[in-house]
């Protein structure tokens, strides 16, 4: 009998080219992912998600197979429609897993550590519960953002539950009782909802922070972050502008290192101020920024992304200190500054226009001789149809100019000979007419004589 990690790699060796879409259930932790492929994806080629993300898949069914799991594993061809409007799948390739009646998404990286993080937290109980000290601080060293639901049965524990259930997807959700928490932690009042992070807490307040869900949903991430991709689609829940250093993680200059000094102080000092609104973070190079802005960022920079509209702010100033920067973002909340980019009908074509461009000059940087023939050969079959085309108006406007011409002189060589023809005929007729007339008077003589 096979083993599931062997008919995994049978099935991303031989059935990859056919695969339309693969379901893979872990009974034991009752975790199920539908991966999706579709054609007309953003891959240069349209198998080249699937692959990633079944060689990631692969990994995962070995991990779990070694400790001890069961798994069945198979592919479909027939019921892709029926899958994707069963479980709502709208992106390729997608990650689902299924618990109880629920169906969670996963949108994080395509790896195998962070995948099997989501199953393992995502398959567990919605509220971990903290008896002992020990165990409190054993959690807090594994997780960088602590959720933590302190008190007894309340309304408030109610709408935890609720969130929970909701944001699970992206972060743990613990309770404890107020004696497991650490003796520098005070809190008002009880029951109350804290959040451990960046080496200090904070409370949650309904009348200032406002509704439980927003709230976790913005005190989810560090103060300060690694961005990169995942996560500036992550912050775009947030609704929070991104305050970002684009620099070069290897150049150790101090032009490199300033800025993002600056951005961490930002984050640190003036938390109280930004907080809701701003997320602080540093990116690694300016590739990726590059693409999203459209532009040409050149590194070191500090960009200020606006993730709902697409819009984005640049200083107008070399920013040379941590109050240059709080000016700065001062200018944008009061909107002096001047915001780039948008989502309108310009950006838009512009988007289409640039993807166009980068796309083209992706496939000729990956391999030239696919690009001149992807691109050359279509280009050389619609130029010969186009000079065919107009080759061939050309030559019949002029053949038909000459036949007319041609036709127009026949026809007066042909009006000529009828005039000629016509004055013959009454010539002869003038000369048959003498003639008679010349033997009428001849005879009319002889009859005198």
């Amino acid at each position: 009998m096979q083993s599931p990690a062997h008919r995994s790699s049978h099935i991303c060796s031989s059935g990859i080219w056919s695969v339309a879409t693969v379901c893979l259930c872990l009974k034991v932790f009752n975790f199920c992912a539908f991966l999706v492929q579709g054609f007309g994806v953003s891959h240069p080629y349209p198998w080249q998600g699937i692959v990633e993300v079944l060689l990631e898949v692969r990994l995962i069914l070995d991990f779990f197979y070694f400790k001890g799991a069961y798994f069945n594993f198979w592919k479909t061809l027939n019921w892709l429609e029926g899958i994707a409007s069963e479980f709502g799948v709208r992106g390729y390739p997608t990650i689902k897993l299924l618990k109880g009646d629920l169906a969670y998404n996963y949108r994080g990286p395509r790896t195998k550590d962070d995948i099997i993080e989501f199953a393992n937290r995502v398959a567990g109980p919605l509220i971990r519960p903290l008896p002992s000290q020990h165990m409190f601080e054993h959690v807090q060293k594994r997780h960088r953002v602590l959720f933590v639901y302190v008190g007894g049965e309340s309304p408030l524990k109610e709408k935890y539950i609720e969130v929970a259930s909701e944001l699970i997807v992206y972060t743990y959700f613990f309770s404890a009782s107020e004696d497991v928490l650490p003796e520098y932690v005070t809190l008002p009042e009880l029951p109350a909802v804290v959040v451990f992070k960046d080496g200090t807490y904070f409370v949650y307040d309904e009348y200032e922070d406002g509704d439980l869900s927003s709230w976790i949903n913005r005190e989810r991430f560090q103060g300060y972050l690694n961005v990169d991709g995942f996560t500036l689609y992550e912050l775009g829940d947030t609704g929070k502008l991104v305050a970002i250093a684009v620099i070069d993680d290897k150049n150790s200059s101090l032009e490199h290192t300033r800025l993002k000094s600056i951005i961490q102080e930002v984050a640190r000092d003036y938390r109280d101020h930004f907080h809701r609104d701003f997320q602080f973070g540093h990116m690694d190079g300016n590739d990726y920024i590059n693409s999203l802005l459209m532009d040409d960022l050149t590194i070191p920079t500090i960009v200020v992304l606006n993730t709902s509209n697409q819009q984005y702010f640049l200083p107008d100033r070399h920013i040379e200190n941590t109050e240059d920067m709080v000016q700065f973002i001062n200018s944008i909340l009061d909107g002096t500054a001047e915001a780039q980019g948008g989502d309108g009908v310009l950006q838009r074509i512009k988007r289409i226009i640039y993807d166009a461009k980068s796309t083209v000059v992706s496939v000729f940087k990956s391999s030239p001789l696919l690009g001149c023939f992807l691109f050359g050969l279509p280009l050389g079959v619609i130029s010969i149809m186009c000079y065919g085309i107009c080759t061939a108006d050309t030559d019949g406007g002029v053949d038909e100019h000459e036949t007319a011409k041609k036709e127009n002189s026949d026809r007066e060589l042909t009006d000529e000979g009828s005039e000629e023809e016509q004055e013959e005929e009454k010539n002869e007729n003038y000369t048959e007419l003498s003639d008679g007339d010349l033997k009428q008077k001849d005879l009319s003589e002889k009859k005198k004589d």
